[in-house]
């Protein structure tokens, strides 16, 4: 069975979206959330993953999560609300 890989956003108390990847969503957003996953997320608590997507390497996630830093808080929050976020089909 092959690895996947998602590119997540986590939405985080003062308002901001924090980008990373990962392959394990429920276990990065658990580190998060103790503030033992990234320097950001441990002064800007989490509240919720908002946007989650797969990819079949770990480099095609690593290429989004670029985009995704690239891109204004306008054109992330179209991406939130897209149909290539997972979290809008569950």
């Amino acid at each position: 069975m092959e690895k996947i890989f998602y590119t997540y956003l986590i939405l985080t108390e003062n308002n901001t979206l924090y980008c990373g990847y990962t392959d394990n969503p429920q276990e990065r957003f658990k580190k998060h959330l103790l503030g033992k996953a990234a320097k950001y997320t441990k002064s800007h608590k989490p509240i919720k993953m908002v946007y989650l997507k797969s990819f079949p390497s770990k480099s095609d996630a690593m290429k989004e999560e670029y985009r995704i830093k690239h891109l204004s808080r306008t054109q992330k929050e179209e991406l939130i609300r897209s149909d290539s976020n997972i979290l809008n089909k569950e």
